[in-house]
């Protein structure tokens, strides 16, 4: 582990146990379906504590994200999971097209919405947006059996706006558009939404060409921001 990451963890830990609230841990594991431990620290808190833990430290390198990510992965409680994609979208312009395999490597352990979702638009789109060749590695992810991979992939570019491909993101919905998991259905009804508010013209004309194929789900959520401006 770098000497940095280890710092980190370090102070990760003494300040967010002590914070703790077991009142609060119990429904916020609920909430997740009891899939994972909480300390049980609101996200106000929470965000406060992450920025005493890293205040005062230098920037990190790539090498720094990797090994504290990871370790922040290893912990039982979620809130370390949270703190380590807080710490990585912060830092995510200095992580190269390799990064993927550390995020890869996140996605598919300890996988939920929460952690996906924030890896999906936060780090990986920015890191595929300053590194095209990483186009190739969601061409991968799309079509990969984990089903986290493949929301990633298809939820990458939700932050891009005018910068989205669209003939990336129409293709990938549709690539996907059979697959009969909630969470890709309700991920491509996201991401062509999201795209909707930028050229909903685009959404609206892809959503009727392709109904019959796309999931009412699908249908449903794009169709809510979908309709051209007058």
């Amino acid at each position: 582990m770098s000497e940095l990451s280890a710092t980190v963890l370090e102070r990760l830990v003494a300040t967010y146990n002590p914070a703790g609230d077991p009142a609060r841990a119990a429904p916020m594991r609920a909430y997740m379906r009891d899939q994972f431990a909480f300390l049980g620290i609101p996200s106000p808190v929470r965000r406060e504590l992450s920025r005493q833990v890293v205040g005062g430290l230098p920037r990190p390198v790539e090498v720094d994200l990797r090994d504290g990510a990871l370790a922040c992965w290893a912990l039982r409680e979620r809130e370390y999971q949270y703190f380590a994609c807080d710490w990585l979208r912060r830092h995510a312009a200095v992580c190269s097209a390799d990064f993927l395999a550390t995020v890869r490597t996140l996605v598919t352990t300890k996988s939920w919405w929460d952690t996906v979702d924030a890896l999906a638009s936060q780090v990986v789109g920015p890191i595929v947006a300053h590194h095209p060749v990483a186009v190739s590695t969601m061409e991968e992810w799309l079509v990969a059996d984990d089903m986290w991979l493949a929301r990633t992939a298809i939820l990458h570019q939700l932050t891009y706006g005018a910068r989205t491909d669209p003939d990336r993101l129409f293709r990938y919905c549709l690539a996907r558009a059979d697959h009969r998991d909630f969470f890709i259905r309700k991920a491509i009804g996201w991401a062509l939404r999201q795209y909707a508010k930028t050229d909903p013209a685009a959404v609206a004309a892809f959503v009727t060409a392709h109904e019959p194929r796309l999931s009412p789900l699908s249908v449903r959520e794009a169709r809510k921001s979908a309709s051209p401006r007058s």
